[in-house]
């Protein structure tokens, strides 16, 4: 049984700079997916980023390209989520996500979740 948990959310002021973590408990496959999905209030979850737990392959939202990275430290069991340059509408729960087997963009298709952790970003 996999279990995610996330932290590293908070306030911060447009322009700047948060790194969220999500911890991994359980072993992802290889071909298993680590994905970033973010929640506003009132709006659908929607991707943010991907990685490829074997194969470091990542994938983005064209609202994030440039701005945040992924990424994952597979000894300890660790995805990360840089984001630079932040703006209002990043404003939201951000969530952790794996799919067992597959690369996807879709929320529905992952198979374990965190609870989330809010990050606000003021004016």
């Amino acid at each position: 049984q996999v279990q995610l948990a996330e932290s590293g959310g908070g306030l911060v002021q447009a322009g700047g700079s948060l790194r969220l973590s999500c911890a991994v408990s359980g072993r992802p496959y290889s071909s298993s997916t680590m994905a970033w999905f973010r929640q506003a209030p009132g709006k659908e979850r929607e991707f943010v980023a991907q990685i490829r737990w074997g194969a470091g392959t990542t994938h983005y939202a064209d609202a994030v390209k440039g701005r945040f990275t992924i990424s994952r430290e597979q000894s300890a069991k660790m995805v990360y989520l840089q984001m630079s340059n932040l703006k209002q509408e990043d404003t939201a729960v951000y969530y952790c996500a794996l799919n067992r087997q597959g690369y996807s963009t879709t929320a529905n298709e992952y198979d374990y979740w965190g609870q989330g952790t809010q990050v606000t970003v003021s004016s």
